[in-house]
């Protein structure tokens, strides 16, 4: 079986950020971790333009503060690299000639990761990993109660692309009909454009999946179809998974991407929406994909990227510290208060 390497397969080996490594081969390595990060640098089902298969290099190195293993949160108050038992365990080999070997890799990496109990936080690629990603994490704890939040600026919902049942436009249609994630609590935020088709909007209102277009988001506001969301996802489940597609944000935000869509959210949108999910919400297992660094400016889309998966999981400390009876955070409070 093809199990996860220690650094990335493409650029320097390197950790997120130079937390410590640990080896999926070895379940003593990653049995006190709360998150383990797992690179799937695959970008074999790209419809447009390849390149995000160094997304995982890029995310892990994005960043202009030490690679120390430490990120104190300015808004927080936490810092999630050492608040959290965070461990990086390397890329998934993957092949883009070979689909289906490498899904089965990236889902048997993420599904021991879930199922040690950690969060798994995964390094794309492109969005084709999306049916591993959440399949492996659902499967480590109930197939069908587990919800799925999934920003993007297409529904992913394709049927067959190129004499294929797998590539980037087609993972959530995949995951629906494995049973991995009920069609009905599966929420989409940010859609737009001219994709797709009326057979497959048909098909997504058959499965009763919720699709929050920007149009509807600019008219009602971010947080009140995220709260409408949140509901909708707790509802009968018990968990969930997050998906970001970077592309989620208008290209003057996120160049760096396959199959650019004008008209998206803007940076701090995307990164206060994944703020309140982590905190809020019982956050099961995330992905990030779709960073394609051939054609970002200046890092931007990488940077982005790698701070979407910082301020989750400074959220998702947060969330612990107050669990355990902190004072609750209150992001009205001023910054130097003396606390």
């Amino acid at each position: 079986m093809t199990v996860p390497r220690y650094g990335p397969m493409y650029g320097p080996d390197i950790t997120f950020l130079g937390v410590e490594r640990c080896d999926l081969d070895d379940p003593a390595s990653y049995a006190d971790a709360d998150v383990v990060i797992v690179g799937a640098p695959f970008d074999g089902g790209t419809s447009h333009r390849p390149g995000a298969r160094f997304g995982p290099m890029a995310l892990r190195q994005a960043c202009y503060l030490p690679h120390d293993g430490t990120r104190p949160s300015l808004a927080l108050r936490v810092d999630a690299l050492r608040d959290l038992r965070v461990l990086d365990a390397g890329d998934v080999e993957c092949y883009s000639g070979d689909v289906e070997t490498s899904l089965a890799a990236i889902e048997s990496a993420v599904h021991r990761v879930a199922a040690s109990g950690a969060v798994p936080v995964v390094l794309g690629g492109d969005h084709t990993i999306a049916l591993p990603d959440a399949r492996g994490t659902a499967r480590a704890h109930a197939p069908g109660r587990t919800s799925m939040i999934h920003f993007d600026a297409h529904a992913d919902t394709g049927n067959i692309a190129f004499g294929h049942l797998h590539g980037h436009g087609q993972p959530m249609r995949r995951l629906i009909e494995s049973g991995a994630i009920r069609g009905d609590r599966f929420l989409q935020i940010g859609l737009r454009g001219y994709w797709p088709e009326p057979e497959t909007l048909e098909w997504m209102a058959q499965q009763r999946m919720r699709s929050y277009e920007m149009t509807e988001i600019v008219t009602r506001g971010l947080d009140t179809c995220l709260t409408e969301a949140f509901g909708i996802a707790l509802d009968e489940c018990d968990r969930i998974f997050l998906s970001v597609d970077i592309d989620v944000c208008d290209p003057g935000h996120a160049p760096g991407t396959g199959t650019p869509e004008p008209g998206g959210l803007t940076a701090r949108q995307l990164l206060d929406a994944v703020r309140r999910i982590c905190y809020e919400l019982p956050v099961a297992g995330l992905e990030v994909v779709e960073v394609a660094p051939p054609y970002d400016h200046a890092d931007i889309t990488a940077l982005l990227g790698n701070r979407v998966i910082l301020e989750a999981l400074s959220a998702m400390a947060r969330r612990r510290a107050d669990d355990a009876g902190g004072p609750r955070w209150d992001p009205r409070q001023p910054l130097l208060d003396g606390r």
